[in-house]
């Protein structure tokens, strides 16, 4: 994985990411007592899979994540400090998918 720019979206402080969790994740955010966005220390980048461990979020229960708004694969995401996440859970109804650029289930 390569080092790349910290996101420049000044919303977010560059030490740290914004993270969101749709439809059943919101509902573990929330029992968490997590504000929404989480906001999450970070100062290196990371790999999907390492966000999920460090959100103590189980692999299955999450299909893909926004980062900075695009969709992409549990496994093939980088998170870099400053951006903004979103996870989405499987489930989310067909026509739903194509529009949030959900393209295809992603295979493991």
């Amino acid at each position: 994985m390569t080092e790349a720019p910290v996101s420049v979206d000044p919303a977010v402080p560059p030490a740290t990411i914004d993270v969101v969790g749709f439809m059943d994740l919101a509902t573990l955010f929330r029992a968490r007592g997590w504000a929404s966005p989480h906001r999450l220390p970070l100062d290196t980048a990371i790999d999907g899979p390492t966000l999920l461990r460090l959100l103590d979020v189980d692999d299955a229960a999450v299909e893909c994540l926004f980062v900075n708004h695009f969709a992409h694969g549990v496994a093939a995401a980088v998170i870099r400090p400053g951006d903004r996440v979103a996870l989405v859970p499987p489930g989310v109804p067909g026509p739903h998918r194509y529009s949030l650029g959900i393209w295809q289930k992603p295979t493991t």
